[in-house]
This record gives C-alpha cells, sequence and structure tokens, in this order.
C-alpha cells in the first residue's frame, strides 16, 4: 500500500475519545483519508465525564514527594482522595513501583518542566480546533477558586501556585474567607480562606463539546462502530483487526484507545505502564446551586463545576483494574463533602458516573511513534489531562506523521517505557 503523491495517506484511528476525535480532525484537515473505530460512540466515555476544566495550571505529577507523605493518610480512609482496590494489588503492582520512582524530586521537575512545555500552547490549540469545528465559544474564560481548611495549606499552596502562574502568564489572587464568599456566595461553610487563578478556563459542557467532534468526523471521514483487537504492521500497511475478525488495512495507524491501548502496544512488542485513575462524580441537571467558576476543594481531592444547565460535583483517584465493579459510595461522599461549605446542595437528584482516565506512572502521555514502525502513531495515558491536552495532541500526532519525531516530544515518547521493570 502506498501514500499517494500529494501526501494524503488512508490512515485508522483506534478510539473515538477526545483524543482520537481532535487527532482525526487534524488529520482531516492536512487532506488525509481517515477511518475511527469506537465500540461505543455514543456512550459516556472519560471524555465526557471529567470536570469540563481546561485546567493550563496544573503541571505537577500525580507522583511527587508531597504526595507521597499524604498518600498513606488518604488511603486508610476509603472514601478518601485517594483509593487502592486491595484486590486489584497483584496487578497493580508494577505501575505502583513506577509511580514511586517517578516521585523522586529530578523525576518529578523534569515531568513538571515537560508538561509546562505542552500547556504554553493548550489555548491557541483549542481555540484552532473549535475553528476547525465551527464551534462558537465552546470554551468561557473563568478562572477556577481553590479553597482550603488550613492556613498553612493555604500558604503553602499559596506560593507553589504563584510560581506556575508566572511561568504561564496568568494572574493568582489569595483571598480571605470573606473574599471567597463575596465571589461565591453559595460558599456558606468554614474555610480558612482560598487562591483565585486566573490559569483556568471552563468547556459549556464536555459532552456537548465531544459530541461536536464526533459529528465533524462522521461528515468527513469514516466512523466505524467496532472494538480493535489487534494492530499488525506488513510491508503492505498496517492492519487493524476489530473483535469480530474483520481487518482492515492503511497506510497508517493511531492507537488512542485509552488504557486498551496497553494491550494494543503489547501486541506491537512495546512495553508501558499504563493504570488507570477512576473517578467519579454526580450531575445535577438545572442545579438550584448557582456556581460562577469551578472550585477546588484542595484537601478533599474533588471539584464542583458549573456547566450549561448543569453542576457537576466530581474527582478523586481510585486506582483499580478497568473492568472492576464501579463503588459509588465515593460519588456519595464528595456530594457529602461538598454540603460542608455548599450546605444548598441537594441531598438527592443527580446523575451518577464512574469513568477511567489512562494513566502512566509519570503523569506524562504517550505522545510518539512506534520506535520500530514510524507508520505507527500513539496518543494515550493523559490522565486527568485528557480534555485539557486534546487539541494540542490532535496536532502533535498530526505533525509526527508530517515530520518525524521532534527533540521537544522526547519526554513523552514511549521509549522511556522500554527499559527497566517490565510493566
Amino acid at each position: 500500500m502506498s501514500i499517494g503523491q500529494d501526501g494524503m495517506a488512508r490512515i485508522g484511528i483506534v478510539g473515538g475519545g477526545i483524543i482520537g476525535c481532535a487527532t482525526a480532525i487534524h488529520l482531516i484537515a492536512r487532506g488525509h483519508d481517515v477511518t475511527l473505530f469506537e465500540q461505543d460512540a455514543t456512550g459516556l466515555p472519560a471524555s465526557v465525564g471529567n470536570a469540563g476544566i481546561m485546567a493550563i495550571p496544573e503541571i505537577d505529577p500525580i507522583a511527587r514527594p508531597d504526595m507521597l507523605l499524604s498518600a498513606p493518610r488518604w488511603l486508610a480512609d476509603p472514601l478518601g482522595p485517594l483509593t487502592l482496590r486491595w484486590s486489584d494489588l497483584p496487578a497493580l503492582t508494577p505501575w505502583l513501583l513506577a509511580f514511586l520512582r517517578s516521585a523522586r524530586p529530578a523525576q518529578a521537575a523534569r515531568t513538571r518542566t515537560a508538561l509546562l512545555g505542552l500547556m504554553r500552547t493548550v489555548l491557541d490549540d483549542h481555540r484552532h480546533l473549535a475553528d476547525m469545528v465551527s464551534l462558537v465559544d465552546p470554551v468561557q474564560h473563568t478562572g477556577a477558586m481553590t479553597i482550603f481548611d488550613t492556613p498553612t495549606s493555604l500558604d503553602a499552596a499559596f506560593r507553589h501556585e504563584s510560581e506556575t502562574a508566572k511561568l504561564l502568564g496568568f494572574a493568582v489572587e489569595r483571598l480571605s474567607p470573606a473574599d471567597v464568599r463575596a465571589r461565591i456566595p453559595a460558599l456558606e461553610g468554614s474555610l480558612a480562606g482560598g487562591i483565585l487563578s486566573a490559569g483556568y478556563h471552563t468547556f459549556r459542557h464536555p459532552e456537548t463539546f465531544l459530541r461536536a467532534l464526533q459529528a465533524h468526523v462522521r461528515a468527513r471521514a469514516t466512523l466505524v462502530d467496532a472494538s480493535i483487537s489487534a494492530v499488525r504492521p506488513s510491508p503492505d500497511g498496517i492492519t487493524l483487526t476489530t473483535s469480530a475478525g474483520a481487518t482492515h488495512t492503511f497506510d497508517k495507524a493511531v492507537i488512542a484507545a485509552g488504557v486498551w491501548s496497553r494491550d494494543l502496544v503489547r501486541g506491537l512488542g512495546l512495553r508501558v505502564s499504563l493504570e488507570t485513575e477512576r473517578g467519579y462524580n454526580t450531575t445535577f441537571a438545572d442545579p438550584q446551586v448557582t456556581l460562577p467558576m469551578p472550585i477546588f476543594f484542595s484537601e478533599h481531592g474533588f471539584c464542583a463545576t458549573p456547566f450549561d444547565n448543569a453542576l457537576r460535583v466530581g474527582g478523586a483517584v481510585e486506582l483499580a483494574r478497568p473492568d472492576a465493579p464501579a463503588n459509588f459510595a465515593r460519588a456519595k461522599a464528595m456530594r457529602t463533602k461538598m454540603r460542608r461549605y455548599v450546605p444548598a446542595l441537594p441531598e438527592t437528584g443527580g446523575t451518577e458516573w464512574m469513568g477511567r482516565r489512562p494513566s502512566t506512572p509519570d503523569s506524562l502521555p504517550v505522545i510518539s511513534l512506534n520506535p520500530d514502525d514510524p507508520r505507527i502513531a500513539l496518543a494515550f495515558g493523559h490522565g486527568h489531562l485528557g480534555l485539557t491536552l486534546s487539541a494540542t495532541t490532535g496536532r502533535l500526532v498530526a505533525d509526527l506523521f508530517d515530520k518525524g519525531e521532534q527533540p521537544a516530544l522526547a519526554p513523552f515518547s514511549i521509549r522511556r517505557f522500554q527499559r527497566g521493570t517490565k510493566a
């Protein structure tokens, strides 16, 4: 199979979530013939159940020294910000060991620098993606408020967030409890103060955004309702085999299938360390609580986000097998904690959700070509930054096919997993 003289290639994309769709749109715009495979295109993947925030300031990895100090206390609470399904510990152990190694100060600093590089173009990339699909104002510049229970936590966070703000060029403001309540009248409970960060933007609704991208792909490419069980390169092309046994051969392929990408890349003989940060939320339609911006409840690991005619309360991290049963007591626990600060939050109603955020131990996504076959691009492992980095990732994957590997993307290469402990 050969690529046309005009540079047009037939490209198959595995995964129709936010990363796969953003990648497809960039490749379509560059003249390629795209086919996207997604078994549950109308479902509710991590792409639609997230907090709906463009989290540009969040360049710190989850694995870092200060997090390790808090982890034992969090793990002691089965409904706390971080929990582990202990029955899944044997399967998770390789990832957890790599996570501990990633928390070393030097590695955490390298991760922060790498994510900073991606975040510098995120806002422009999203604006360009919205223009490509003729989507008007999908994102609002709201900023976000982080509230704290203790002055000590507030002091430490403000110092750190001020450093990040200088790097990315946005403003942060430290507020007293009275100033916080003046900005967000729904906050009535006890708090030590807050930090208002101008670096955050809010999507009007993440599901609306994904559906617009999917509609654009359907109109200009082929969307196949199927899951892919294997990716096989040959001299004639890259063959994608569906779970039903059908085969489709392309000039190039992109693996953007979330946590299930790990099985496909291992089938190519590559190592990867990829597990799920499972998150929970509750979404209230036509809520009686009105928030002008997202609120992060710092010491409790969750947030509340206002959307068009909706309010979502969710977050936290549950490390477990992707197919482990959901524990919606975690969603209830976040609602209960939020009522300490926002008593008007309803005790009933709302729709609960659980999603699987594909995560690497060093908090860096894989955005690279297959070292053994540059016809295959890899785009997965974005953790809680999938929506934030989607437009940027789509552009970078298209660039990889056009230009090959670039030094700036070295931290995101799958090559980093091809040595050390087997994942």
